[in-house]
């Protein structure tokens, strides 16, 4: 790892990558469920690959990223493979698959997990049955926690993502999570989930009071130093950071870090395109 790089790169203890790879997704689940069959969380993969093909993000990232990354959520808090496959395929049914196959090849929890995400009413769960952290790794989840799980990492996810979202949406989103989601996470058990929640949430909410002088619009412009296919990522990383850090002058030092090193990075990244030219 270049100088650049390490300057740059969010704390260890907080950092979460910004496109888990299916081998992250089937190492996580390896950890809490070593005995588990791991098989259709990959077939799982390649199934949303193939219907969100050409789908893209906002941020120009394709929609499979958000998959994994609500996928990788839920595999962290301890829910095991079938709840897993549901938050791979969340999202499955905005596509032309057919409405049938998710039960075919992955059977009728699955389906009924991706169906309960998109129709629960969260206000509706029982709070005082539900526990959703890997506390209790050896029991099975409940159909209320399963569903909770996913639709805290979906929320997680998109909040890590907030910036590219028109500001009246931020507004709203933010209010909900605020208000209900992680209370909810709290309540649940996902201490982390919940606060990590809250504090994105306030960034977006309070933004003189949460970004105290250091505007989050600095950081995307430094981004146009870097080559066109990174900047999406990097822009995720540093406002996800930003948004995290609990003090002004912390959040000042870290955005003084990101300015200065940049330059170094954006040569960094461009160095292999430049190999390549010559050859």
């Amino acid at each position: 790892m270049t100088a650049a790089r390490r300057r740059l790169t969010m704390r260890p203890d907080r950092r979460r990558p910004a496109a888990p790879s299916l081998g992250n997704l089937l190492d996580l689940a390896r950890t809490h469920h070593p005995d588990a069959d791991t098989a259709p969380i990959a077939h799982a993969h390649d199934e949303a690959a193939l219907w969100h093909a050409g789908q893209t993000r906002r941020s120009g990232d394709p929609l499979l990223t958000h998959c994994l990354a609500v996928a990788a959520i839920v595999a962290e808090v301890g829910m095991p493979p079938p709840v897993i496959c549901a938050a791979l395929l969340h999202d499955i049914v905005d596509t032309h698959c057919p409405p049938d196959r998710v039960s075919t090849y992955f059977g009728s929890e699955v389906a009924d997990l991706i169906h309960a995400v998109r129709t629960a009413e969260l206000s509706a769960l029982p709070l005082e049955s539900l526990t959703c952290d890997h506390a209790r790794p050896a029991a099975r989840p409940t159909r209320e926690e399963a569903v909770l799980a996913i639709r805290l990492a979906d929320r997680l996810h998109n909040m890590r993502t907030i910036a590219f979202v028109a500001p009246a949406k931020q507004h709203r989103k933010a209010r909900e999570t605020i208000d209900i989601l992680a209370p909810l996470a709290r309540a649940a058990g996902l201490t982390e989930v919940s606060r990590e929640l809250h504090d994105l949430s306030t960034a977006v909410l309070q933004p003189t009071t949460s970004a105290s002088g250091v505007n989050p619009r600095l950081l995307t412009l430094l981004t146009w130093l870097l080559p066109a296919p990174h900047r999406a990522r990097w822009q995720e990383e540093w406002h996800a950071e930003l948004a995290t850090l609990p003090t002004r002058r912390t959040r000042i030092r870290f955005t003084l870090r990101v300015l200065l090193g940049t330059p170094g990075l954006s040569l960094t990244l461009r160095r292999p395109l430049w190999r390549e030219r010559r050859w």
